[in-house]
């Protein structure tokens, strides 16, 4: 089994790369199994096609705009991700969207996408995440880590990392649009 978990945005726009930084948390929190790969895709499109390409499971942490309030994670699943990057504000979503609809043509597309998102507060210049979102992150890296485990893989948590009292459920619903947080 070969998983991707994908980090996308633009940490230069504060809050737009919170995708990044919640991986780059997952990452250092967890000794991940040899199947699992993390991947800053920072704001790339089609260059993200081979890393993509023939992936069992594809999760995808973004910053997102919905309707649910700002530093808000939600969940979304399989067909609900590419329809989210149709609506979408910020050009690496529009070049998601692409890779995906190119991976089924080819019929290399994951079994399952999941998408962990943050819905952003501030996207102006900026290196640093918002209070509000940073307060968050950790929420959405123990995401990650449920989808992870529903999969039937085994995290370690690493040396020196942090632990959260955050129980999130075993599993989520399918098809279903979740505000976690």
């Amino acid at each position: 089994m070969k998983v991707v978990v994908l980090g996308l945005g633009n940490i230069l726009l504060r809050d737009e790369g919170v995708g990044v930084r919640v991986v780059e948390a997952l990452a250092e929190r967890y000794i991940l199994p040899t199947d699992v790969e993390v991947v800053d895709g920072g704001t790339a499109g089609m260059e993200l096609l081979n890393t993509i390409a023939g992936c069992d499971h594809l999760l995808i942490c973004d910053a997102v705009q919905t309707d649910a309030p700002p530093a808000s994670v939600i969940r979304l699943a399989d067909a609900e991700v590419p329809a989210l990057f149709q609506t979408r504000f910020s050009p690496h979503q529009v070049g998601l969207a692409d890779v995906l609809a190119t991976l089924i043509l080819t019929g290399e597309a994951p079994r399952t996408v999941t998408l962990i998102g943050v819905v952003p507060l501030d996207l102006e210049l900026g290196i640093d995440l918002s209070p509000g979102v940073a307060a968050v992150v950790g929420r959405a890296v123990e995401y990650l880590a449920t989808e992870l485990r529903g999969l039937g893989l085994i995290l370690a948590a690493a040396a020196g990392s942090p632990t959260f009292s955050l129980s999130p459920p075993a599993s989520f619903p399918q098809g279903e649009k979740r505000v976690l947080g």
